[in-house]
């Protein structure tokens, strides 16, 4: 019987492996890389459960390309998953626990499906995520049942890739696809993800990062009815421009930064009431301008600034959605530099006011602006939520390694990391296979 077993695990290791150019392209160093990934994953399954997983999940990262701090307020926003991502082997199991070990964590989170009700020593752990992900799952109506998990993930914390969207879209998916025979819609796994970070996790945020993970390519997104937003997939590949997209990890941590990210949505809201309306996307342009100094008196500058912030950028949006749709790249990336330019001056998310003497991405922005201008071309931006993590770059691709060396001496080395679009989302490898 245990012969039987390892040779079915090696036959599933053989389907997987052919499956995992869809994934991860067809560079032959990627491929021995993850093939090797996946072994190690299952290797670690069979010390921690003392058996073969048979259910394989990937759920990739994801990068924000235009929208910076517009989907919390029901704006538009622009983003694509990438091939870094997170995988989980998996089994199910009979009891009511689930049971997650995480690569480079000694000791597994584990969650009784009995007991459902916030932890509040679980906050700002993956424990707290499992737990909101499995109530609001049970609270629509879906089913869940316990689980036996080892998950890797090469999406870094506090990289600016999402990697709790990345953890979430995952677990949702795990139970979707062991209970509830995958019907549950991508977009309805991001929402669940969204709650579970909103409510348990106590984070605020929108719903772009789960909803780039789920989905999938390059994603136009538009929050205006925020549980029913609209996505449409766009077709284009920086690569065929000889470009590529890289972030550059700067250092810093997100941590204890909750309550940075949570003054852009609040005050954007401020603006919003001040003007009778409930968030940005409905205030009016004209209105807005004709009430500045009587905004500059009751909410103050920072927050004029963020809304304005949010109102040029979520109509830039548009067009950068356009630019690509037309092939217009020099547009394109023009428009970039407008959002990296407007997140800078007027969405202010660049650097704590916690923390003054720590500027690390005001300083990679302000290295990626000199060396553009000597190369002429291309773009960059902060990337994501900001205040810490990364920034975001398109480079042609003789500039790269010119670029990824003055970098790497300032930020060390590997903080340079090159990003390839996926074009599917969150994904059960089963499915894959047969």
């Amino acid at each position: 019987m245990e012969l039987l077993r390892k040779k079915d695990l090696t036959m599933r290791m053989l389907d997987l492996k052919k499956q995992l150019p869809l994934l991860y392209g067809k560079n032959r160093d990627e491929l021995i890389y993850q093939e090797t990934r996946y072994q190690k994953l299952a290797q670690l399954f069979r010390k921690q459960f003392n058996e073969a997983p048979r259910h394989w999940f990937s759920t990739p990262g994801r990068t924000e390309l235009g929208g910076n701090h517009t989907d919390h307020n029901h704006g538009r926003v622009l983003a694509a998953s990438v091939h870094l991502d997170a995988i989980a082997a998996v089994n199910p199991s009979d009891d009511q626990q689930v049971t997650l070990f995480s690569e480079g964590y000694d000791q597994p989170f584990v969650i009784d499906l009995n007991n459902l009700n916030k932890v509040e020593d679980e906050v700002g752990t993956t424990s707290a995520l499992l737990r909101g992900i499995a109530f609001r799952m049970r609270e629509l109506g879906y089913r869940i049942g316990g689980f036996k998990a080892c998950v890797a993930s090469n999406v870094m914390p506090g990289s600016g890739l999402s990697s709790s969207a990345t953890i979430e879209v995952l677990i949702g998916t795990i139970f979707n696809h062991l209970y509830n025979n995958g019907q549950i819609a991508a977009e309805e796994v991001a929402k669940i993800g969204q709650f579970a970070e909103n409510v348990y996790f106590d984070k605020p945020c929108g719903l772009m990062d789960q909803m780039a993970c789920a989905t999938g390519g390059i994603i136009y997104i538009d929050f205006k009815e925020p549980q029913r937003p609209t996505f449409q997939k766009i077709d284009f590949d920086f690569e065929r421009y000889d470009y590529r997209l890289l972030v550059v990890n700067t250092g810093g941590s997100h941590a204890d930064l909750t309550a940075d990210y949570a003054s852009i949505p609040h005050e954007m809201r401020q603006v919003a009431s001040a003007l009778g309306q409930k968030v940005c996307r409905e205030v009016d342009e004209d209105t807005f301008f004709r009430a500045l100094p009587q905004l500059r008196k009751k909410v103050g500058d920072r927050a004029v600034l963020r809304a304005f912030h949010f109102i040029r950028e979520n109509q830039r949006v548009l067009e950068q959605v356009k630019a690509l749709h037309d092939k217009d790249f020099d547009l394109f990336l023009k428009l970039m530099n407008e959002s990296g330019n407007s997140s800078f001056k007027w969405l202010q998310n660049i650097f704590t006011s916690q923390q003054i003497n720590e500027q690390n991405l005001t300083l990679a922005l302000a290295l990626t602006e000199d060396y553009l201008a000597k190369v002429g071309r291309g773009a960059c931006r902060v990337h994501g939520g900001g205040f810490a993590g990364t920034i975001q770059a398109l480079l042609p691709v003789q500039a790269l390694d010119d670029y990824i060396d003055k970098m790497e001496y300032v930020f060390g080395k590997n903080s340079v990391s090159l990003l390839k679009i996926r074009s599917i989302g969150t994904q059960y490898l089963n499915l894959l296979m047969e």
